[in-house]
């Protein structure tokens, strides 16, 4: 395999992780995120003791936004390394 673009997996890595937390941010707005979460917890065998708070888009935005650039960092630090493993 040949290299990757650190910036490319960055912002794959970075637009993926952000998506699924919209996603997530989405069910919370709808009201269906208690049941999906005590249902994922139910298949692991985990008592479900987590109650998701009401939704609040100030918060939903900052998830998004810190999950997308955390994202973007480890791709591009995945991109670095991968680099720098197969030249």
């Amino acid at each position: 395999m040949g290299a990757i673009s650190p910036n490319k997996a960055g912002f794959v890595l970075g637009a993926f992780l952000g998506g699924w937390h919209f996603l997530w941010a989405l069910l919370v707005a709808f009201g269906w995120a208690q049941a999906v979460i005590d249902f994922v917890l139910w298949l692991h065998f985990v008592k479900p003791i987590y109650v998701v708070a009401p939704f609040n888009a100030g918060i939903a935005i900052i998830l998004i936004a810190v999950t997308a650039v955390s994202g973007y960092a480890l791709g591009y630090v995945f991109g670095v390394l991968w680099n720098w493993i197969h030249p």
